[in-house]
């Protein structure tokens, strides 16, 4: 185990560089000029060539990339050249939000998808497995940026024709729960999941029809043992590899996917912060998001590697 989490360690540290360095390279050759930009009507050769000096912009490219990783290793990623502030204190008023969003529409992921997959392979064929299965094919096939604006419509719609109250934008308190605060986080979390729900679902009803057609689950039941037994001690721990992997590669879109689902339901994260960065320029934002969002993916994927050998013994880890 140990030599594993050495060896993956190590990966990520490669994987975490290659980021980094493709962020900045994109962002070192962008068209425009962040301090031209600052300036404004103001600028003049000299403000330029005086601000440029003061972010260490005319410093050679590899030496501003040194700069960026050996202050990246502090999670220094420097200040913001429009906010005029730390780049983590700008990320740190946003990143509670982002990660409360992506926590809860993981946790509906798994707690709906699953389920649902499980009852499809176990009606298959059936009118239930159709209808399940055309409904999550359905929702899988609709964009998010679809899903999203529908659904605060009828939300807005309801609300105007019976007074729903129910609000269609913003996100309210972070990691509060009250009425008011449930209302604000439940139409983003459950757009967010959809797709991956569908998803999901789908490769669930997959694994455990494979599953249920080996032959230890013919010879459990044939022992005797409970149907519950069969199922969820037999098959379905089995069927959970795959689905252990696809968690760990679904962390990747829920964080990606928050930018938009941000955005569409005004919600105060990380994407409002990072896609004005884009838009202005300021490149200390872009690349600490950057950095962050890839170590969220990378960790996620070495934890779902790691949970192979809870799900299954058998599995060891060298």
């Amino acid at each position: 185990m140990i030599q594993f989490l050495v060896k993956r360690f190590i990966g990520l540290v490669f994987v975490i560089i290659g980021v980094t360095f493709i962020t900045f390279i994109m962002g070192y050759f962008a068209p425009g000029d962040a301090v031209t930009q600052l300036l404004g009507q103001h600028s003049t050769p000299e403000l330029i060539a005086q601000l440029r000096h003061a972010y260490g912009l005319d410093l050679p490219w590899y030496q501003q990339y040194f700069n960026f990783l050996t202050h990246a290793v502090r999670f220094d990623f420097g200040n913001s050249f429009i906010y005029h502030r730390s780049v983590m204190a700008i990320l740190s008023d946003g990143l509670p939000i982002s990660l409360e969003l992506g926590f809860w529409a993981l946790v509906v992921t798994v707690i709906v998808g699953v389920p649902l997959g499980i009852l499809s392979a176990l009606k298959a064929n059936t009118w239930v497995d159709t209808t399940n299965m055309a409904v999550m094919l359905t929702i899988y096939a609709i964009p998010a940026f679809v899903i999203g604006p529908v659904v605060q419509v009828i939300v807005i719609w309801l609300d105007k024709n019976i007074g729903l109250g129910w609000p269609a934008v913003g996100w309210g308190q972070p990691w509060q729960y009250s009425l008011a605060d449930i209302q604000f986080k439940l139409l983003p979390i459950l757009v967010y999941a959809a797709l991956t729900v569908a998803y999901f679902a789908r490769l669930t009803r997959t694994t455990m029809l494979e599953v249920l057609r080996q032959d230890y689950v013919r010879t459990a039941r044939a022992k005797g043992m409970r149907e519950r037994v069969v199922i969820y001690r037999h098959a379905f721990r089995n069927a959970l590899i795959p689905l252990v992997t696809i968690i760990g590669v679904s962390v990747g879109f829920l964080v990606t996917g928050a930018f938009f689902i941000e955005d569409v339901f005004n919600i105060p994260g990380i994407a409002d912060i990072t896609l004005n960065s884009i838009f202005t320029r300021d490149f200390p934002v872009v690349q600490a998001t950057v950095v962050l969002l890839a170590v969220a993916v990378v960790v996620a994927n070495l934890i779902s590697d790691i949970l192979y050998t809870v799900v299954d013994p058998r599995i060891k880890i060298v």
